[in-house]
């Protein structure tokens, strides 16, 4: 429960773009509160964003021997809580936006704002099978991010699952590590555009499976993932393909919907920003993070958005 009603700055979300927000915001006395997140219907939507699911972070900078997801989130949160960051369990019910000060409806509590920070993540896209999510949080298993994971699949085949823009980017980068990259697409023809299909469709490294889904995912303890069966939706025929890992690249649902009506989105959902800043549509609201971002989706670049909505923010009260 929230020690106060009513709050200077309220951040939504303790991934890395929220607490570094309440870092920077906690400095400079604003007295933050982070509401946690949580308790949503996905098994992946936790305190602590995506990176509470990931193993092996090797790729955030001071960090020379990498370190655990969730052991980077614990010493961002650690870092904000002392300099006088107050957290609250639980998510966002409701917010009022067209009137000052904002009232938000938390899990079991109502409080009002003068400005918001909204670093609500997005959360990527799954087949939902049974065996996914064991193998979510192991290297040699299954990834929703190329850039953040590729580094591990080297020389192995790998499957890279959709046929847009994002699965021609992911299978391409991968081929940088990969032997070889296998795009399982259920449709023969690919959504991707044109120049995203015609530079993966050049690149030896890449095989295609159309018309074909992953039915099941191999693998075991201390093995990974060891392969997979894809059914051809045509035809019906199962296939028993040997792989070392498996990448999602079917989209990502930014955690907006309650802010529909109230705050502009684009057509997938995420929050729209004036450029250059963290401003959202409504002034005294900034959005941070992946929230904003479907295009780059890393730690620290939603650390560094986290910053400057802090900043934004500051001098939003300031004025």
């Amino acid at each position: 429960m929230p020690a106060k009603g009513h709050y200077r700055v309220v951040i939504l979300g303790s991934g890395p773009a929220g607490l570094t927000a309440a870092l920077y915001a906690s400095r400079a006395e604003l007295q933050p509160l982070v509401v946690e997140g949580g308790g949503g219907d996905d098994a992946t939507d936790v305190p602590g964003g995506q990176l509470m699911l990931t193993t092996d972070v090797d790729n955030y900078p001071g960090f020379p021997e990498g370190i655990l997801g969730p052991e980077l989130m614990e010493r961002m949160r650690k870092q904000a809580a002392r300099f006088g960051t107050e957290f609250a369990d639980g998510e966002l019910k409701k917010i009022v936006l067209q009137e000052r000060p904002f009232k938000l409806t938390l899990s079991g509590a109502e409080i009002t704002a003068d400005t918001v920070i909204v670093a609500t993540g997005a959360l990527a896209k799954w087949l939902n099978l049974p065996e996914e999510l064991e193998f979510r949080t192991k290297i040699g298993g299954v990834s929703a991010c190329a850039t953040c994971d590729g580094f591990f699949y080297k020389g192995k085949h790998v499957l890279v699952v959709g046929g847009g823009d994002t699965a021609m980017e992911e299978a391409t980068f991968l081929t940088k590590f990969a032997e070889k990259v296998t795009v399982v697409h259920r449709r023969q023809e690919l959504r991707a555009s044109k120049a995203m299909q015609t530079r993966a469709k050049q690149n030896p490294k890449i095989a295609w499976l159309f018309d074909s889904v992953v039915d099941k995912i191999h693998g075991g303890p201390g093995q990974g993932v060891t392969g997979a069966t894809v059914r051809n939706l045509k035809t019906g025929e199962t296939t028993e393909v040997a792989c070392g890992g498996i990448f999602m690249a079917i989209g990502h649902t930014p955690n907006t919907s309650v802010f529909e009506g109230q705050l502009e989105r684009d057509e997938q959902g995420y929050l729209l920003v004036h450029d250059g800043t963290s401003a959202t549509s409504v002034p005294g609201v900034f959005a941070a993070g992946d929230v904003t971002d479907h295009r780059y989706r890393q730690a620290v670049t939603a650390a560094g958005t986290g910053c400057m909505a802090a900043m934004d923010a500051e001098r939003f009260l300031s004025h």
